[in-house]
């Protein structure tokens, strides 16, 4: 009986050739656990959402963080866009963020955005910067931080012999009105933590997890408030960014005067439709006035909700309690009160001392003589 012999080319090819369909039947049950890019993307965001969220607390005997730390968090951190939940002021002062208390606040942060205006709004994206860990707080600058950084050709400097330095070009630091920082303290030290950890302590500021800015600043609100936005509905008490997130940008504005008290009106809607008038004083709505299609008209003038303000609160309780302020007195500091000339016993008033005697100069004396 004949025998045929394959050449060992063809024998490879073949070899090759049920391989290759063998690869893309492939095992059922590998098959199955295979997902596309964009499925396990979203996982993954899911569930470092969700570690972020139900991130166990720093144990209180944490030791120091580990380098390896420090270099992960930096990678992590750096570069990485981020929702404010808070304002920050223009400027160099940023805020300071400890046991999840916000330095400045209430008042002070009031006062410091109407002088120097906001770099940051709430629900405004922004960048992450720069990142540095310290001894006992962590450093996160956004958009740029509060001072443009220099390039490494700024920092140049070139000298000979006898002439001067000679530095690099735009070698000149310039404020960055975008741009801003927290700084998160701890007690001690910044103790080994994870990045899940971080952005809890993070959070009363910044928030990694928003999808959009709408979002962002409607976590930022109270539950009645946000509500309200998402039914388009004004109520009075909300504020100027509050109104326009919940009706958009008003059509018509109307300014007006009411004894001494000035107002701005801003209309929504036309006929035949319903047509509102928001009344504001200030920055708050004070009266809502509806008016129907049929002619029914409907005023609102009672405050229907309170905006917190817990740093205001907390910074008034933290304060100690003033007593009654205290005469003036040309006394100084330990000086004994009743060691003071006291009145005679007749209750006259003391005479008072006599002028000094008329002693005459040396020029008057020479010319006497």
């Amino acid at each position: 009986m004949p025998r045929f012999r394959f050449p060992a080319l063809v024998v490879s090819v073949l070899f090759l050739a049920s391989f290759a369909a063998y690869g893309q039947g492939g095992d059922p049950g590998q098959k199955a656990n295979t997902q596309p890019a964009a499925a396990s993307a979203s996982a993954n965001s899911s569930s470092d959402a969700l570690s972020a969220a139900q991130a166990p607390p720093i144990p209180s005997d944490a030791p120091h963080m580990l380098r390896e730390t420090r270099l992960q968090i930096i990678r992590d951190f750096e570069t990485q866009l981020v929702y404010s939940r808070t304002s920050f002021p223009m400027g160099t002062k940023g805020l300071q963020l400890k046991d999840g208390v916000i330095t400045p606040n209430g008042r002070q942060l009031e006062q410091m955005l109407v002088i120097y205006g906001p770099s940051i709004k709430p629900g405004a994206p922004a960048h992450i910067s720069f990142v540095r860990i310290r001894n006992d707080y962590i450093h996160f600058e956004l958009n740029g931080g509060p001072i443009r950084r220099q390039k490494w050709y700024q920092r140049i400097e070139i000298s000979g012999a006898n002439g001067p330095a000679v530095t690099g070009p735009g070698n000149t630091e310039t404020n960055n009105p975008h741009g801003s920082y927290v700084d998160l303290y701890f007690d001690k030290y910044v103790p080994e933590m994870t990045a899940a950890q971080l952005r809890q302590l993070l959070y009363p500021v910044l928030d990694f997890n928003a999808r959009n800015p709408e979002q962002a600043y409607l976590d930022t609100l109270p539950p009645k408030v946000k509500e309200a936005i998402l039914a388009h509905h004004v109520l009075v008490g909300m504020n100027r960014e509050m109104v326009v997130h919940a009706r958009g940008k008003p059509p018509n504005k109307v300014r007006e005067k009411d004894g001494d008290t000035e107002y701005e009106e801003w209309v929504y809607g036309a006929p035949p439709a319903d047509v509102d008038f928001v009344r504001f004083v200030g920055d708050e709505v004070v009266r809502v006035e509806t008016m129907k299609v049929g002619g029914q008209k409907i005023v609102r003038t009672e405050k229907e909700v309170i905006l917190p303000n817990s740093g205001e609160e907390k910074e008034a309780q933290d304060q100690p309690e003033q007593g009654p302020s205290k005469a003036p007195s040309l006394r100084r500091p330990g000086e004994d009160p009743n060691n003071v000339p006291q009145p005679p016993a007749t209750g006259a008033s003391p005479l008072p001392p006599p002028p000094p005697p008329d002693i005459p100069q040396p020029n008057e004396i020479v010319a006497m003589q």
